[in-house]
């Protein structure tokens, strides 16, 4: 089944990234609050990164969204799978600690779930979590996401791993 390119909540729309996203994924990889994905980064490296989730959707055909707010990005949500024979990782993050507690990454992070879960035909996600960012862990437990004794990939050493999946919740 096909991945949808644009999806729609109440209050943001998840899109494609383009290239005028790149000020504000930059800025946001650049600064502190990239510390729980193994930030800050350069430039240089931003641009790199930037340029990876743009050809994901190339190579894989479904990558992570921009997220938006009356048109502005505010950060990215989405489906990621570097490994092809691993199940895809549902990722969110917010570039600007000024939309947090609004709760923007939890409606983008649900609408992907469902879409993907739903009419997209998949039968599991993976989050990934540091143990100690806390506001990921209540947006995994808010989507449902059952914690595994999976050990975290060498690539994101310390994470948690949680599954969502199309089975029910035991």
């Amino acid at each position: 089944m096909t991945v949808a390119s644009v999806i729609t909540t109440p209050r943001l729309r998840l899109r494609r990234p383009e290239p005028s996203d790149l000020p504000a994924y930059t800025a946001y990889y650049m600064g502190p609050r990239s510390h729980f994905v193994r930030g800050p980064y350069t430039k240089a490296q931003c641009f790199e990164k930037f340029a990876t989730v743009l050809g994901h959707w190339q190579i894989r055909r479904f990558g992570r969204y921009t997220i938006t707010l009356e048109d502005r990005p505010i950060g990215h949500v989405g489906p990621l799978m570097i490994e092809g024979d691993k199940a895809p990782e549902l990722t969110w993050t917010l570039w600007d600690g000024a939309e947090e507690g609004n709760g923007y990454a939890t409606e983008a992070a649900a609408a992907v779930r469902d879409h993907l879960l739903g009419e997209a035909g998949w039968t599991l996600l993976e989050i990934l979590v540091q143990p100690d960012n806390a506001a990921s862990l209540a947006v995994a437990r808010k989507l449902g996401a059952v914690l595994t004794d999976q050990d975290a990939p060498d690539w994101y050493p310390g994470c948690l791993t949680f599954h969502l999946t199309t089975e029910p919740m035991q």
